[in-house]
């Protein structure tokens, strides 16, 4: 038996428990970690309340990323052994002192990062990544406007645009999250909470607009992109923060010649495996050379799942939120 925190109905915070749960033995193809960290996200919150697009049915274990110890190799799995630091994605069940994965979906840790690290790696840095690289196509020289700038999939949007050679306005609301988007390698700041976004955006570009918009916000923020973005600009729907899902007005769409484009991260672990692996491959090795600097702002013990969600809710974190066992 093991600690976890279990989702007993669909609805708010209040539907977690703390609860003693069996993990079962892994499968052919699987991995059995027991866990030292867990990565806090958004969708986990979504999972909870039942509006993701990935349905999980009561009663369930939240949590989608893990860093941990492999403890078990199911059937067939050679790339690991126990005894090796992993990160994981896992789709559900990271809150939990040990949970079970497909090996595909793990990597092995560099010694030099920690499972705190560890934990708040795999989903941020893997859909930053993917996303500018793979889908938008982001190319060195090119403009890329950050929305909501310093969360958790924000910040590493900001480090991956720069290492990619792109100029990168980082745009947050208050100066705190932007001073960490600053941090993290932004070359122009917008806070969208005391300035005109499409004005300021126009005026950094000299009237262009921005080649590539990452936005995980969505509402007025999406709206807002559409009006500052170049001619035949692309822009990136990452997920919806903000609560409201905007709709594109096409009649913008033809006349700047744009692209909107939908991304889901976890999609390309089984639509394209190696292209999800070669991106992992890619980030830690800047993770190795010291390039990427993952960031934390706070961690909660497993047992305080609530108040780490309420904190990622209530727009009180920057960065990544971590449990810890």
């Amino acid at each position: 038996m093991v600690k976890a925190i279990v989702c007993t109905k669909l609805g708010g915070l209040d539907t977690l428990e703390l609860r003693d749960i069996v993990i079962p033995e892994p499968g052919p193809g699987e991995i059995r970690i027991r866990t030292r960290a867990a990565g806090i996200n958004f969708p986990d919150s979504l999972q909870i309340a039942g509006t993701y697009q990935h349905k999980a049915t009561p009663p369930f274990v939240p949590g989608m990323e893990v860093a941990g110890d492999v403890e078990a190799c199911g059937p067939g799995v050679a790339a690991f052994k126990p005894g090796d630091r992993v990160f994981a994605t896992t789709g559900t069940g990271g809150y939990a002192e040990a949970v079970v994965t497909k090996a595909a979906w793990a990597m092995r840790m560099p010694a030099r990062m920690s499972y705190v690290q560890g934990a708040g790696f795999p989903v941020t840095y893997g859909t930053s990544h993917l996303a500018l690289k793979y889908r938008a196509a982001l190319k060195a020289g090119e403009t890329l406007l950050v929305l909501g700038a310093g969360g958790g999939v924000g910040v590493t949007a900001v480090e991956t645009g720069k290492l990619m050679g792109a100029r990168v306005i980082a745009a947050a609301r208050g100066a705190d999250k932007l001073a960490i988007a600053k941090d993290h390698g932004a070359d122009d700041l917008i806070d969208y909470a005391a300035e005109d976004m499409r004005e300021r955006v126009k005026s950094l570009t000299g009237g262009r607009g921005a080649d590539v918009i990452y936005d995980p916000v969505g509402g007025d923020a999406f709206d807002t992109g559409l009006r500052c973005i170049a001619w035949e600009g692309r822009i990136l729907v990452i997920g919806f923060a903000s609560g409201r899902i905007a709709q594109a007005p096409t009649n913008i769409v033809l006349v700047k010649n744009i692209a909107v484009l939908g991304f889901a991260w976890s999609t390309y672990r089984t639509h394209k495996p190696a292209v999800f692996a070669d991106s992992y491959r890619e980030l830690l090795a800047w993770f190795e050379a010291g390039k990427l600097t993952s960031h934390v702002s706070f961690t909660y013990p497993l047992a305080d799942a609530r108040i780490a969600l309420a904190t990622l809710l209530g727009r009180k974190s920057t960065g990544k939120i971590v449990l810890t066992t």
